[in-house]
């Protein structure tokens, strides 16, 4: 079994920055892909970042250039280090992982079986 705790999560102002962590543990072996997702109410979960434990990345074109993601191998631990946040940013926030080649070139809730609870982020105007 895999078990991913997010934290980090909370309130900002536009332009703000937040970092997330996700701390992955039991199997890790299972999570050679980890990414990012995100959900509005009343949206669809949407990927924004992927990475491979070679470090390679995918990003959604609606944080590109905004987020970076991370991973910290030796603690097993996922980053989201996200600037320049806007209000259509607040949403829940979940880290996903599984064991698949990534990144591909569409992120689907679907291709990740491990799930963490989410942490909250909230971005006023």
């Amino acid at each position: 079994q895999v078990r991913l705790l997010e934290s980090g999560g909370g309130s900002v102002q536009a332009g703000g920055s937040l970092r997330l962590s996700c701390a992955a543990s039991g199997n890790t072996y299972k999570t050679t892909c980890m990414g990012w997702f995100s959900q509005a109410p009343g949206e669809e979960r949407e990927g924004l970042a992927m990475i491979n434990r070679a470090g390679t990345t995918f990003y959604s074109d609606s944080v590109k250039g905004r987020f970076t993601i991370s991973l910290d191998n030796a603690k097993n631990i996922l980053y989201l280090q996200m600037n320049s946040l806007k209000p259509e940013d607040t949403a829940q926030y979940s880290c996903a992982a599984d064991d698949f080649h990534c990144p591909t070139t569409t992120m689907e809730p679907a291709d990740f079986g491990y799930w963490g609870q989410g942490t909250q982020v909230n971005v006023s105007s």
